[in-house]
């Protein structure tokens, strides 16, 4: 089992519109890959983690990396995992932009800020610890 996570900007101000024909998009294809994950999106960045098969993992990286919606992709890492954090998500959309102000100020004050947003980190750790803040304030 691997894990990766990568970061890139948006080539337009992400909305719901745009992360739900991602998602929509990928979902499928992911259940075919046997490949779960997620996707944070601000109106400026989208934070990604697959895991997976390290071909199925990395052939889809691949295509990711070549989508005309984003560019400037940074890999974060793609390490062996011993099991899968998002078993049950083939893929699930988050958007970041859509929060609360007090969730927000308080992600930006632990992650830091990115164009008006919360910044998403470039170390494994802290964008995993990222994606679990959020998880733990939908419950």
């Amino acid at each position: 089992m691997y894990r990766l996570i990568y970061k890139s900007r948006s080539k337009t101000p992400a909305d719901w519109d745009l992360v739900n024909s991602i998602i929509g998009s990928s979902q499928e294809g992911n259940a075919e890959l046997d490949v779960s994950g997620v996707l944070l999106a601000t109106r400026s960045h989208f934070l990604q983690v697959l895991e997976g098969s390290f071909e199925k993992v990395n052939e889809l990286y691949y295509t990711i990396v070549k989508d005309p919606r984003h560019d400037q992709v940074q890999l974060i890492s793609f390490t062996c995992a011993e099991e899968r954090i998002f078993a049950s998500w083939t893929m699930h959309g988050i958007g970041v932009f859509n929060f609360n102000r007090e969730l927000a100020e308080r992600l930006r004050q632990t992650y830091g800020e990115e164009d008006g947003d919360v910044r998403f980190p470039t170390e494994e750790w802290r964008a995993l610890a990222l994606i679990a803040d959020i998880r733990r304030s939908e419950s």
